[in-house]
C-alpha cells in the first residue's frame, strides 16, 4: 500500500467495476475471440483478430472509443455491431463460473455495507453489462446506485461521477479505480482517490494523483479502519 495523504472516513465509496472489482479478462476474451469471428462470417471485418492486449488497454474507455482504437479501419456499422455482439456474448458468458470478481471483493463490500458505508459503481461500461456483473455475482443488494455511461450517455466519467454524487447528495466520498479516468474523476470532483493497483492493465503513471494505492481489495478494510 502507498500512502500519500491522511484520510477522511467517507460517507460512500464509488467502485470503477471492470479492473477494480471485475477480473475482465475471463470474461472479455472469450467473447473477445467469437465477436471477431462472427463479425468475418458476417463480412463486417476481415484478417486476423486485433491482439487481445490492445483491447485489454483500452478498458476504462467508452466503448465507441474502444473501436476506434482496435479496428480503426472499420466502418461505422462494423463498429455498432462489434457493440451488439460483445454485449450479447459477456451477457451469455456471465454463466460460466471462469468469469470471477477480484479475490476478497465480495466479503470486502459486504464487510464496508456492514459498517455503513454507502456503495456505488460509476462505471463507463454499457448499463446491462455493469448491472449484469452485479446481479450474477451476487453485489446488487450491496450497492445503493449502480450508474454507467451507457444508461446516462456521460461523455466522461468525471461527469458520471459528478452526476451520482449530485443525485445521492454526497459529500465525501472515495474513488476507487484502476485507470486515469478514476483519477480524474474522483480529483476533478473534490473526492479521495484509491487507485487500484493488482489489475495490471494500466501503464505505470495510470494511477498518478492518487492518495492511496492499494494492491489488493481487502486493503480497503485496513484504510477504512485507519481513517480519521
Amino acid at each position: 500500500m502507498e500512502k500519500t495523504a491522511t484520510l477522511i472516513k467517507p460517507e460512500a465509496m464509488i467502485f470503477d467495476m471492470d479492473g477494480t472489482l471485475f477480473q475482465t479478462e475471463t470474461l472479455l476474451l472469450p467473447a473477445y475471440h467469437k465477436l471477431f469471428d462472427i463479425l468475418r462470417e458476417e463480412g463486417h471485418y476481415e484478417g486476423e483478430t486485433p491482439d487481445e492486449e490492445l483491447m485489454l488497454g483500452c478498458l476504462g474507455m467508452l466503448l465507441e472509443d474502444i473501436w476506434k482504437k482496435v479496428i480503426p479501419d472499420a466502418t461505422p456499422a462494423a463498429h455498432n455491431r462489434a457493440n451488439e455482439l460483445l454485449l450479447q456474448l459477456e451477457l451469455e458468458g456471465l454463466s460460466d463460473e471462469a468469469a470471477v470478481l477480484y479475490p476478497e471483493v465480495k466479503e470486502t463490500l459486504e464487510e464496508l455495507h456492514r459498517r455503513g458505508v454507502r456503495l456505488f459503481v460509476a462505471s463507463n461500461g454499457l448499463e446491462d453489462y455493469v448491472k449484469g456483473i452485479s446481479q450474477a455475482r451476487g453485489l446488487m443488494p450491496l450497492f445503493e446506485g449502480i450508474y454507467s455511461a451507457g444508461e446516462h450517455g456521460t461523455a466522461s466519467k468525471v461527469d458520471l461521477v459528478r452526476l451520482l454524487l449530485d443525485q445521492h447528495e454526497i459529500k465525501d466520498a472515495w474513488m476507487v479505480g484502476d485507470r486515469s479516468s478514476d483519477v480524474e474523476a474522483g480529483k476533478e470532483n473534490g473526492q479521495t482517490v484509491i487507485g487500484c493497483r493488482y489489475a495490471g492493465f494500466g501503464k505505470d503513471q495510470e494511477l498518478k494523483g492518487s492518495d492511496v494505492v492499494i494492491h489488493s481489495f481487502s486493503q480497503l478494510l485496513k484504510l477504512h479502519d485507519q481513517a480519521e
